[in-house]
């Protein structure tokens, strides 16, 4: 598990980083959409929390989730490839379910590429269930699968 890794809000100087990891880790075949602008947009956003993992200072992973009135949508979760299987994705997870639970929160939900049988699986071992396939949803190139998490069970 993570024993060397810090997990914080990000800041703006963290945006270049994050938004480079998004086009590599989670955009790739697709229109780069989260550019550095963007990223600092949701770290300024009171309804989103912008979160980053490091090891040794340098970027290990991040997330980016969007806080609603009943529930929680995860927008990006990336991990760096050579720090995958490494407890990366599950600390960030287990952040931002700990604070959704205190805002008073009892869903998240979030979608993968259709693809991606590796995210799929590792959200499942998280608790989370498919609910949804969502045609189109990767800019009309890929569909997506919607998973979504009680909080409360």
């Amino acid at each position: 598990m993570i024993t060397q890794h810090e997990i914080r809000l990000a800041f703006d100087a963290d945006a270049d980083s994050i938004a480079s990891m998004s086009r590599d880790c989670i955009e790739y075949g697709l229109g780069w959409s989260w550019r550095p602008s963007r990223v600092r947009r949701s770290i300024a956003d009171a309804a989103t929390n912008v979160v980053v993992c490091s090891q040794s200072h340098a970027l290990a992973g991040f997330a980016i989730m969007k806080y609603g009135e009943e529930e929680g949508h995860l927008l990006l979760l990336a991990v760096d490839a050579r720090l995958r299987r490494r407890g990366v994705g599950s600390a960030l997870m287990a952040w931002l379910e700990a604070t959704a639970r205190t805002a008073g929160l009892g869903v998240i939900r979030l979608e993968t590429r259709r693809g991606n049988l590796a995210a799929q699986a590792f959200y499942g071992r998280l608790g989370y269930h498919p609910v949804a396939r969502v045609r189109g949803w990767y800019g009309g190139v890929e569909d997506g699968v919607r998973f979504a998490k009680d909080l409360w069970r």
